[in-house]
């Protein structure tokens, strides 16, 4: 958000961890939107700093870019909406991609 919190994010995530969440849907505000890729640096400085599963948000354009943000930034999940709004992609095609490159995908 645009407010302040007087914290780094990854301090703020042992926060809300500390404080009982269960998961952290992590956002990029920077590549929300872009379809650029997700803030692979931020979601991996969250995902090593708790032990709550994160979901990388904001940014997703390809399925690479997916398969990035769990392999290189250690997201549990990731999060997509317009590739999906407009058709872009599939889910079934993102389900299809990562269980072939290797990653667990719900059914």
């Amino acid at each position: 958000g645009e407010d302040a919190v007087g914290m780094d994010i990854v301090e703020w995530a042992r926060k809300v961890e500390s404080l009982g969440a269960g998961e952290i849907l992590l956002t990029s505000k920077d590549a929300d939107g872009t379809k650029g890729g997700y803030d692979i640096e931020m979601t991996l400085a969250v995902a090593e700093a708790v032990k709550i599963p994160v979901i990388a948000s904001g940014g997703a354009g390809t399925l690479e870019h997916m398969y990035e943000a769990v392999v290189t930034g250690k997201a549990s999940a990731v999060l997509a909406a317009s590739v999906f709004h407009f058709g872009e992609l599939g889910v079934g095609e993102v389900k299809r991609y990562l269980k072939a490159r290797g990653i667990p995908i719900n059914s």
